[in-house]
């Protein structure tokens, strides 16, 4: 099957080329690599010049086409006909050597996937369950033989009743779902939502649906919006055998406020996606959840390390769920 890697990438040079050292010695090469960048200064293409690597297209956008979504759309308007998968990749990303050959495999597998994402393997905690060890099940996660010892926001929803009773990946009709991933167990999870540091589809899904012109800037969230409107072609999976290592790089994201703001008003728009008629439970367990978050991030700003950072997230947060009283998103 012929794939294209498309990467959208804004002021990260050097975590760039990280990624392409990795992809430099796959077992299985793309035949095609797009770079779409979006950066303020020729820094990343001044390194791509010193480092050549085969089958790579590089694209420097104008602020029309600058932002995640629109960099993602650029990039499908110029992948080769020929292709049958598209990969997307975070910049900030390091593949296993066999990362595209698993992936392809799944592909090949079952012809109702539409969609598969991977595993970043530096952020998994799963354990094995030990025998004889005592758990408390509001503060651990059991999923096939392994456990998962949860957070303190998810340990706080377990005691209040608001935690999801659906598997990681899928989503609730009051959204919210569970966010720990899968265990390295060597299978194949349906999913609803895909994540945005590693999730590639069929060209048939890009050629009839878009990334939301509503996600414009950095973007959070968008990878879930379109994840929920590609179940109309087929299903979306994780495939625990397909493994990177994701390092979160600092450059190019939005301050803590922003950010805040975004999780709230871009949760909604997605949870609506998904559920375009709440009905009252529904509506209840988002907005208390919400609430909650909010509140266990005013909680960090006094008793956490990063109090500032937790603080002005918080408020942030604040600001985009009272917004929603008067302004709410507008479905695209």
């Amino acid at each position: 099957m012929k794939f294209t890697l498309i990467i959208c990438t804004y002021m990260r040079p050097e975590p760039l080329l990280k990624l392409l050292k990795s992809v430099q010695v796959q077992s299985l090469y793309p035949d095609e690599i797009l770079i779409i960048d979006g950066s303020l200064n020729n820094e990343t293409q001044s390194v791509l010049l010193k480092n050549q690597f085969k089958n790579l297209k590089y694209f420097l956008v104008d602020n029309e086409n600058r932002g995640l979504t629109k960099q993602r759309n650029f990039g499908i308007k110029n992948v080769n006909n020929t292709t049958e998968i598209i990969c997307f990749l975070d910049d900030d990303t390091v593949l296993e050597p066999d990362y595209f050959e698993e992936l392809i495999k799944t592909f090949k597998s079952d012809s109702s996937i539409f969609g598969v994402g991977g595993v970043a393997i530096n952020e998994n905690n799963w354990k094995p369950i030990e025998e004889g060890k005592k758990y408390n099940p509001k503060k651990y996660y059991f999923f096939d033989e392994f456990v998962y010892k949860e957070g303190q926001r998810n340990v706080v929803r377990n005691f209040l009743g608001l935690q999801s009773n659906l598997a990681p990946g899928k989503m609730p009709n009051y959204s919210h779902g569970r966010t720990c991933g899968f265990p390295l167990n060597n299978k194949i999870h349906e999913v609803d939502l895909l994540i945005g540091m590693s999730m590639s589809f069929r060209k048939y899904v890009c050629d009839h649906i878009k990334f939301s012109k509503y996600f414009e800037g950095y973007g959070l969230y968008e990878d879930a919006d379109f994840s929920l409107r590609a179940l109309q072609f087929g299903k979306n999976v994780i495939n625990t055998n397909v493994h990177l290592s994701h390092f979160h790089a600092a450059s190019g994201r939005p301050n803590q406020y922003k950010y805040g703001k975004m999780v709230v008003r871009n949760g909604w728009y997605v949870w609506r996606v998904k559920n375009p008629k709440p009905g009252f439970v529904d509506y209840y367990k988002w907005n208390a959840i919400t609430i909650l978050l909010i509140l266990i991030r005013f909680t960090n700003s006094v008793t956490g390390k990063n109090k500032k950072t937790a603080l002005t997230e918080a408020l942030g947060r604040t600001v985009g769920w009272c917004s929603l009283l008067f302004n709410k998103p507008k479905l695209n």
